[in-house]
């Protein structure tokens, strides 16, 4: 093969192009999730207990009113149609349609899926997608999972399937699903069952096609309606627009019902099936009347028996297009598969050069798999989920004053990159900024629409606010916003060798708008210190910090208000960056040069106080408490509170100054006239290089101090990265006196045992990889200022002395090592009885101390982050 230089020569970066000029080759994609119900979305109680107003045990009998879920599914980007993939072992009580896992309150880590499957390949246009679940051949131990995992504690490890000895003996079938697409509509479904066992075993497979329910809530909505042919197809109309055809070739029974709410089972009121569960009561139950009985409805399965001898395999295919094509669905079907696979493998070979290690490479094709395979459709409009639909009962009036009432102006209909299929079936707007700059290694034209998306005015509030997550769109997230837009256009650059300076501009004015916001609602003093509340730091305070505080009192934030600092230097290197070609640009820049000094300098003389966040005997930032009366105390928590401020750095070399001399201008003017900010910036010139200015929170011996800290295995510095609470809390909690109470937080490398956010809330110790991702991609920026000169002791105690560089490389290998095999094909991640087959999962953090991996097993959205430094 002669390797192509970039992705857009390759058969798949062509469809790119193709679809950035409106072909619709992500018209279809993987973005069914994997669980609807526990949703925000279809919460109508009114308490707000999302858990338990549509359980998993509800969810195969009643209707989902803002999506669908299913196992390895593909639908079209308005969740119009819906393919999807449903099992029977012959002993299961149910159907096995949608995955199964605990609710927050059922997992003693919080919420928690209980299955073993893995993404495994996918192209951006989902030209080809790959995936495998385990599904074991004895009766699925659901009562045994919630039953085990309620009676643990917080301090005891989670209960998992293998856990069970459900998998003893090989008596499972490993099913693998793939997709490819012979044209943006002609979808091509591969379904491979493999048995495990020494023994003969029969499976029902039921591939499935339904339509979303969209005509429940509102009357007069017109029905789509599925129905058999002569031939053994399902052909599937909807008014007024194409026709479509489903073909297997494996013949077996069709099965159709409605997907619609089992009312008379759940509620009790009347109605007249067949209804969602028909197909489940027809194969389980043997209930003949659960099924209609004249071929047509709005769910239709294919009831294909496979009995497969001890070890043996058999394939399922399945054809979904327009109908009226005149070739045989089979025909082509081998040869197309081949096709997308061969053409997946030249794309990845792009994408990859440089990449020689094998191992390396696996690791980096199926953390953006994961990525890929988690965008879903997401459809939730506020307003009229407030109010509740016409053809449904009125909901309870409390919701009108409740949960998200206040993001009226929501309406979001978009295929959006999710965290993970299960856990994390809603989007977060930091999380999105993360995945962004993953998916840019692949598709930077669907990271910058995604980077958009979330600035328009359908998601941001109309004062400024970006929706935090579904659980509560008005709580703030950090703004990595700016950071991740740079990032995606500077990778988007290196892809086309264009500078995409209409998306800069586009997301540059919106986020101007939120920069405002945090400006006018998160520092209440109006002093540059910034009080962002809960930032998704779960459990990293004593306090829970999204909380009004006894006696008055607040908190300074040093992570909020470095946040900002951040953010205000992105913001000016973005306008620096369009300064280039727009020199209007360059007054625009000066603001937010000058804000950075502000705050700054606010952080360093706390209103005026002369107290700073930095306690210069420590050598650490930290959070301030604000008692009444005036009385200012240091939060002696050493955490990724005290480490944030590290991100907010930007180095200005003399070359680009020089093409912005109104910009430079003022920058020395005001370094000349407010000489009380004057030592904040720093200049460094190194011969031959011309002059470098530094704008950083942290300078020379403050930055050492800081890294001192963060580079001490007996801290920060773990073998697998960097903590987000220092080790030294283990043995000396950080203890804090206040209001006649005492507020405590210490180092745990593993889950939070402190239930201050409920759930799976762990800020007190593991290792995240957004975090991580930071701190690496700005030490680099130091490296750039400081150069080979600058040293420090890495790990400290070691005696080895690294430039910043040499720091960065050394936290990229640690976070490599949670996922390469070792000699013995070892991955420090994973337990062998969560993974198939050496495959991978990409956890959401990782324990302190061994590497473990915690958390939602399949968070890829920010654990995708791998695959970044792999190709660093």
């Amino acid at each position: 093969m002669t390797l192509k230089t970039s992705i857009f020569e390759t058969a798949e970066g062509k469809r790119l192009l193709e679809t950035a000029d409106g072909v619709g080759w992500r018209r279809w994609g993987p973005y069914l999730a994997e669980r609807q119900w526990g949703t925000v979305r279809e919460d109508y109680s009114a308490n707000g207990d999302a858990w338990n107003a549509l359980t998993f045990d509800q969810a195969r009998s009643r209707a989902y009113r803002w999506g669908e879920d299913g196992i390895a599914g593909f639908c079209d980007e308005s969740m119009r149609w819906c393919l999807g993939l449903a099992l029977w072992n012959g002993q299961d009580t149910i159907l096995k349609e949608r995955l199964f896992g605990l609710s927050n309150e059922q997992g003693n880590h919080g919420e928690d899926v209980k299955e073993v499957y893995h993404y495994l390949d996918a192209t951006p246009t989902h030209s080809y997608q790959k995936m495998v679940y385990r599904y074991p051949q004895d009766a699925f131990p659901y009562e045994e999972l919630v039953r085990v995992n309620g009676q643990r504690s917080r301090l005891e490890p989670e209960y998992e399937l293998a856990d069970t000895g459900i998998f003893a003996d090989g008596r499972f079938f490993d099913v693998t699903v793939e997709y490819a697409k012979a044209a943006p509509d002609d979808i091509l479904m591969r379904i491979s069952v493999k048995n495990a066992a020494r023994s003969a075993a029969r499976i029902h497979v039921l591939p499935h096609i339904w339509a979303r329910n969209t005509w429940s809530w509102k009357p007069g909505s017109e029905r789509p309606i599925l129905n058999a042919t002569a031939s053994g197809d399902v052909l599937a109309f909807r008014a007024g627009k194409k026709t479509w055809r489903f073909s297997n070739d494996s013949g077996g029974e069709l099965l159709f019902c409605e997907n619609e709410t089992n009312a008379p089972l759940l509620f009790g009121s009347p109605g007249l099936g067949p209804f969602k569960d028909g197909i489940n009561d027809y194969v389980v139950n043997g209930a003949k009347t659960a099924v209609s009985t004249d071929g047509h409805g709005t769910k239709a399965a294919a009831r294909v028996f496979l009995d497969l001898p001890a070890l043996g395999s058999r394939e399922i295919r399945i054809r979904w297009r327009p109908d009226g094509i005149a070739n045989e669905p089979f025909e082509d079907f081998g040869v197309i598969f081949n096709q997308r696979i061969a053409e997946a493998n030249e794309f990845y070979e792009v994408v990859q050069a440089g990449i020689r290690d094998a191992d390396a490479r696996k690791i980096h094709r199926q953390a953006v798999a994961g990525m890929l395979w988690s965008k879903q459709v997401y459809y939730f409009d506020v307003p009229i989920w407030l109010a509740g639909d016409p053809a449904q009962p009125t909901p309870p009036t409390e919701r009108l004053k409740g949960r998200n009432a206040d993001w009226r102006h929501l309406n979001n209909a978009d295929v959006i990159s999710m965290p993970d299929t299960w856990e994390y079936p809603w989007y977060a707007a930091w999380d999105l900024a993360f995945h962004c700059v993953s998916l840019a290694l692949v598709d930077p034209g669907f990271a910058k629409d995604q980077l958009v998306l979330f600035t328009r005015e359908w998601f941001m509030h109309p004062n400024g606010q970006l929706p935090g997550y579904e659980w509560e769109f008005g709580d703030v997230n950090p703004p990595v916003h700016a950071w991740a837009a740079l990032k995606v256009y500077q990778t988007d650059r290196s892809h086309t060798g264009v500078a995409d300076t209409d998306f800069l501009k586009r997301i540059f004015h919106k986020l101007m708008l939120n920069f405002t916001w945090w400006v006018n609602r998160k520092d209440s003093g109006g002093r540059n210190i910034f009080q962002g509340g809960f930032l998704g730091l779960d459990n990293i305070s004593p306090f829970n910090r999204s909380e009004i505080l006894p006696d008055g009192a607040s908190i300074d934030q040093a992570d909020g208000t470095a946040w900002m600092a951040m953010y205000a230097l992105n913001l000016m290197r973005i306008a620096l960056e369009l300064s280039m070609t727009d020199p209007v640009y360059e007054d625009v820049a000066t603001k937010f040069f000058e804000h950075f000094l502000s705050i700054a300098g606010a952080m360093a003389d706390v209103a005026g106080s002369g107290q700073s966040l930095w306690h210069e005997a420590d050598g650490f930032f930290y959070d301030t408490l604000h008692i009444r009366g005036g009385q200012i105390q240091a939060i002696p928590a050493r955490s990724m509170v005290g480490l944030i401020p590290i991100f907010a750095v930007e180095v200005l070399d003399q070359a680009m100054l020089d093409k912005v001399p109104e910009f430079s201008k003022r920058l020395h003017w005001f370094l000349q006239h407010r000489p009380q900010l004057a030592n904040l910036v720093p200049k460094w010139t190194e011969p031959g290089s011309g002059e470098r200015t530094l704008l950083s929170l942290l300078h020379g011996d403050r930055l050492k101090d800081l890294l001192r800290r963060m580079l001490d295995p007996e801290e920060f510095l773990s073998d697998f990265g960097v903590r987000s609470m220092s080790k030294a809390h283990l043995a000396a909690p950080c203890d804090l006196a206040f209001a006649g109470m005492r507020f405590d937080a210490a180092y745990t490398p593993g889950e939070s045992v402190n239930g201050l956010f409920g759930g799976n809330s762990n800020w007190r110790g593991p290792i995240w990889m957004p975090v991580n991702f930071l701190l690496i991609d700005c030490l680099r920026k130091f490296h750039a200022y400081f150069g080979d000169g600058y040293r420090v002791e890495c790990p400290v105690g070691s005696g080895v002395m690294l430039n910043l560089a040499g720091v960065a490389d050394e936290l990229n290998r640690r976070l490599q090592r949670l996922f390469v095999a070792d000699a013995n094909g070892y991955r420090t991640s994973l337990s062998s009885s969560s993974v198939i087959d050496d495959h991978l999962l990409f956890h959401e953090y990782f324990h302190g101390d061994t590497g473990e991996g915690l958390g939602a097993s399949h968070q890829t959205g920010w654990t995708a982050l791998i695959a970044n430094l792999i190709r660093w």
